[in-house]
């Protein structure tokens, strides 16, 4: 039985430079086209940007997965597209055949031994990480709060944009059809008992018609995805935000 491997356990990834140079286009138009896909929620890539020397003055470049890259290139004709197809293909084949090379002496064993070893340890302080990351987050979480809630006591976050940030990344909808009424936020079902459930109540206002409100209430799995988004910055922020990453633990007077 066969099967692919990668030593490294890192996926391959492509430059937006080169997807420019592959697309025959400007990078200044693939990083706004990666940009909006990042704003959409469509990519799983890091957002994250480096410094890459162009033989002038250094550029920010994007690293994405295979399969951000056929979404940013999707609006290209067929043969800018067979390129990029034909691009991963000959990565793959030159990331399997280093993946696959065989020890042919005891020193290139023991170099292969050593690596494994040595992958192996941070993956272990990676595992270690995300563990003490879930346990903050826990004690951040209260059972019954609304995303609103939660991001109080996220340093610098927006907290008046947070439901229309979730209608964006297809979290909630807006029920409400008059233009002029107050939103009325539903769980999208793609999450709902996932990330959010809801409750409802009925709402009998005096001298009007009773209504059922249904109140958003946030799952563990939901502020942990929140979380994940604000340090992705994709949750909209205060223009007075110092720029610093910090939670407050959840207490009585954070609930209001």
């Amino acid at each position: 039985m066969t099967g692919l491997t990668s030593i490294g356990g890192q996926a391959a990834t492509m430059t937006s430079r080169e997807i420019a140079d592959l697309v025959e286009a400007r990078h200044n138009d693939v990083v706004t086209t990666i940009e909006r896909l990042f704003d959409k929620g469509l990519l799983r890539s890091s957002r994250k940007t480096r410094r890459e020397s162009t033989g002038g003055r250094p550029i920010a470049v994007y690293d994405l997965i295979e399969r951000d890259t056929h979404l940013v290139v999707a609006g290209y004709s067929d043969e800018h597209r067979a390129r990029v197809i034909d691009r991963w293909q000959q990565l793959e084949a030159e990331r399997t055949g280093r993946d696959y090379q065989i020890p042919r002496t005891r020193a290139e064993a023991l170099r292969l031994a050593a690596d494994l070893e040595e992958q192996n340890a941070v993956l272990q302080l990676e595992n270690q990480h995300q563990a003490e990351t879930i346990s903050s987050l826990e004690s951040l979480f209260m059972v019954g709060e609304t995303p609103t809630q939660f991001c109080k006591r996220l340093n610098g976050v927006n907290c008046a944009k947070v439901n229309s940030t979730l209608c964006q990344l297809g979290w909630l909808f807006n029920e409400q059809r008059e233009e002029e009424g107050a939103p009325r936020y539903r769980v999208a079902s793609r999450v709902r008992d996932k990330y959010l459930t809801e409750r409802p109540r009925k709402i009998a206002p005096e001298g009007g018609d009773s209504f059922i409100k249904y109140d958003l209430q946030l799952l563990l799995a939901g502020a942990q995805r929140l979380h994940q988004l604000y340090m992705q910055q994709k949750l909209v922020m205060k223009a007075t935000w110092d720029g610093r990453f910090t939670q407050a633990k959840y207490t009585g007077e954070t609930i209001q």
